[in-house]
């Protein structure tokens, strides 16, 4: 992969990642703050939907920061755009689609293939 690109990648995942902790700062936040709680039942119940809703998807994010510090590190390493199955360079059209891609198209189809089969 050219330096350009890994830079393009660089500054495209630093800056979903500053957007990420933002949103997650901003949601713990919101449920922290307990003034809205009603003594109604059904108030109660929409409050504690919601919050669950919310740390799922937090949860989720979670996971996604933990992707995309990886790929950070695997541009600091040299191993950014490298199939982590079978070694190849992974596409950048991929690579634009799913910037936090560990395996080019080919193993990646494989894998949900066998996992399909395997029921997971």
């Amino acid at each position: 992969m050219e330096e350009h690109e890994l830079e393009y990648f660089k500054d495209f995942l630093t800056a979903w990642l500053e957007e990420l902790r933002h949103s997650a700062g901003n949601t713990v936040e919101g449920l922290l703050n307990v003034e809205a709680i009603s003594a109604d039942f059904v108030d109660c119940a929409s409050f504690e939907s919601d919050r669950s809703t919310a740390l799922r998807i937090r949860d989720r994010e979670s996971m996604l920061i933990k992707k995309i510090r990886r790929s950070l590190e695997d541009i600091e390493n040299g191993e950014y755009g490298i199939c982590e199955d079978c070694g190849a360079e992974i596409a950048i059209a991929r690579l634009k689609a799913r910037p936090i891609a560990k395996r080019c198209i080919q193993c990646k189809t494989k894998q949900e293939t066998l996992e399909k089969m395997m029921g997971v």
